[in-house]
């Protein structure tokens, strides 16, 4: 393990987040750690305790200007099973090969402490720079998502501030760090579907009707459904069912209802309301007694080539010599709702392989790149 005194600091802050087992969603004090950082930068703070769930605002600058907002969350997934982790998952240890091991050292912790780091050199560099330097950050990603960024965005809305550009500190990177960016994302609908047949004795199917043999058919043309074509942004919507549930546990009993779960992750070039009546229309093909509630989870976004996303790519070129591809794939997160105010945004963090898995590890030396990437992207767009 290396020792403290030769971490840097943004490894220094970095290893201290992780040592919070801060589950979600628990914060165990990473956004008062984070506060006081920025405090002592000057920014001004708004802490937003919504329900159960640990919010804050923060900014630096002046009404004139462009802001820049760095977003993230404090919380993180379930570690699993301890005993699988080599070591202690919020331990935090740099490992003979090089690698910062614990649970958020991808998702996202090491992105919050690159981009604190940045931001405090960036303020003492540029005291008047121009415009604002802000802060979003949660405890609730990991989770419901429903008392974090989007309630903390809605106050926004509500009063009018407004939000130009936005680095979301998600792992996108693939191999190495900053060879992905992500400009975009795809929508989320969920969906529970009750079909309903009738409860009888499988020696007298003719009394009875089979939910599962009645809703297979339609299950399998939905599947097959060709949605949409994609964009040269997104690739074509996807639909996957991802649970089946029927039968009273006995085999001798024809069920009397089928539910089956499944979600689209859907691109610009359909809408909401065009999959559910598509939906719609192949149920009622096969004339089935049904009923669906539907869940959205995020209306797809997309930064085409801008602002934001030119000095992101410089900043990445200059500090590593490599382009960037910027993508849009992957699952939701929390820029779906940065971006109902308008606001460009990406993500951009370390290398995602480990990200959820037990053994969580980046390689250590990355935070310091992504730290000198977010140093000169505040400098292109706010110096």
């Amino acid at each position: 393990m290396t020792a403290p005194a030769e971490l840097s600091p943004t490894l220094e802050l970095a290893c201290d987040l992780i040592r919070r087992p801060s589950v979600t969603p628990l914060d165990f004090d990473c956004q008062k750690q984070m506060m006081q950082r920025l405090d002592d930068a000057g920014f001004t703070l708004e802490p937003m305790r919504i329900e159960d769930v640990d919010n804050f605002w923060a900014t630096h600058g002046t009404q004139d200007g462009p802001v820049l907002c760095f977003a993230g969350h404090t919380d993180v997934v379930p570690t699993g099973p301890v005993q699988a982790w080599q070591n202690d998952p919020f331990e935090a240890l740099i490992d003979a090969d090089g690698m910062l091991c614990g649970r958020g050292a991808a998702d996202m912790k090491g992105s919050l402490a690159a981009m604190i780091v940045a931001t405090e050199r960036f303020v003492a560099d540029y005291p008047n720079h121009r415009g604002k330097v802000a802060y979003l950050i949660t405890s609730d990603e990991e989770g419901p998502a429903h008392h974090g960024t989007k309630a903390v965005v809605e106050r926004l809305r509500e009063r009018g501030d407004r939000l130009d550009w936005c680095i979301v500190g998600e792992p996108s990177s693939t191999t190495l760090v900053g060879d992905v960016v992500k400009n975009g994302r795809r929508g989320s609908l969920g969906a529970r579907l009750t079909v309903r047949g009738v409860q009888g004795h499988v020696a007298y199917p003719h009394l009875a009707k089979n939910p599962i043999h009645l809703a297979a058919p339609a299950l399998a043309e939905l599947a097959a459904e060709h949605w949409d074509e994609g964009n040269a942004f997104f690739p074509p919507t996807s639909f996957q069912i991802s649970n089946l549930n029927s039968g009273t546990g006995a085999t001798n009993v024809v069920p009397g209802e089928l539910v089956a779960l499944f979600n689209f992750r859907f691109s610009t070039e359909s809408t909401v309301e065009g999959l559910q009546q598509r939906v719609a229309a192949i149920l009622d093909k096969h004339q089935l007694d049904w009923e669906i509630d539907w869940a959205l989870s995020g209306l797809p976004f997309l930064t085409e080539p801008g602002e934001l996303l030119d000095a992101v790519s410089a900043s990445i070129k200059a500090i590593t010599g490599r382009e960037t591809q910027a993508s849009t794939s992957g699952g939701t997160s929390d820029g779906r709702f940065i971006a109902t105010l308008g606001t460009q945004v990406v993500e951009l963090g370390p290398v995602n392989a480990t990200i959820h898995q037990v053994n969580e590890r980046i390689l250590a030396s990355d935070l310091d790149v992504l730290t000198e990437i977010y140093y000169q992207t505040l400098t292109r767009l706010l110096a």
